[in-house]
């Protein structure tokens, strides 16, 4: 009786895992046949598989990657820069962060890793709009256009992005050894040696995770792009291209479904080809957490 229940259970765990996969996939399913068809086959049956073709794929890609309102290769720079500079800076500051907060047992450091946590649960809806206000004065101030540009949209992404980056390297900190760093004092280390020799080093698993996640975030973030980069400025990412590009072309979907899935694809290689980094740094920054 025994194996049989657990026999059951597998079979039920099996099964609901089944379900929630197709639940999660079916909309990228849709996305990957209807990139493959015509408007006409489409609008008659945007499910099934009738007119899916190889020929009609590479036809609505081209159509779109050459299209002059999409601006394929523009926006895809775009956001290429700014994904990168983001977790660039993002991986630095956020572990340099996490280092002196672990460390400094001091009571200004309890305050401050509290205040990143707070900041963690307060809505984007909440602070956009003092956001967009206080770029706007900040860059009249200084003399440099915080919005509607590189810039001034990473620094916000160093803002929202740095909370629960500093949260999961300071768990990870936790684990290391002080005798590692004593030891490199010893040596004649200064902090900031001792920090990029033997810390950095160390963060590797759980840098590589904190950055693909942030770099699936960003990379797929369309509201904050939106308020600060707008929808007709020179500077915009995939995802803001691609509703521009849906307000351009609200019959063609065959277009539309190709250009989304120009968007998706980078990052979704990206995640499978890292998918067993981001599992060993989960876990690894758990345990040693």
């Amino acid at each position: 009786m025994k194996i049989k229940e657990k026999t059951s259970r597998v079979v039920l765990k099996t099964v609901v895992a089944i379900l929630i996969a197709v639940y999660v996939l079916f909309p990228f399913f849709l996305v990957v046949i209807n990139s493959c068809k015509t408007t006409n086959d489409i609008t008659a049956n945007p499910i099934g598989l009738n007119g899916v073709s190889i020929s009609n794929l590479i036809t609505n890609l081209s159509d779109v990657i050459n299209n002059t309102h999409f601006m394929f290769w523009s926006a895809f720079g775009c956001s290429v820069i700014i994904t990168v500079l983001s977790l660039v800076l993002l991986a630095l500051l956020g572990a340099m962060a996490a280092w002196v907060i672990c460390r400094n047992k001091t009571k200004w450091s309890v305050v401050i890793y509290f205040t990143f946590i707070a900041s963690m649960i307060i809505p984007f809806q909440v602070v956009m709009l003092p956001l967009i206000s206080t770029f706007r004065d900040v860059g009249k101030f200084i003399g440099i256009s915080m919005l509607q540009s590189i810039p001034g949209i990473i620094f916000a992404y160093l803002g929202f992005g740095g909370a629960m980056t500093v949260f999961i390297l300071n768990g990870f900190i936790k684990g290391i050894p002080m005798e590692l760093e004593e030891a490199a004092s010893i040596d004649g280390c200064s902090p900031e040696q001792t920090f990029f020799i033997v810390i950095l080093p160390l963060l590797k698993p759980v840098i590589t995770t904190v950055t693909i996640l942030n770099g699936m975030w960003i990379w797929n973030d369309y509201l904050l792009p939106s308020m600060m980069l707008g929808q007709n400025g020179v500077v915009k990412t995939l995802p803001v291209a691609v509703q521009a590009f849906v307000g351009s072309y609200v019959k063609q979907w065959n277009l539309i479904l190709a250009a989304a899935l120009l968007a998706i694809v980078p990052i979704l290689i990206l995640f499978f080809i890292a998918q067993k980094q981001i599992m060993e740094g989960m876990i690894e920054g758990a345990v040693k957490g």
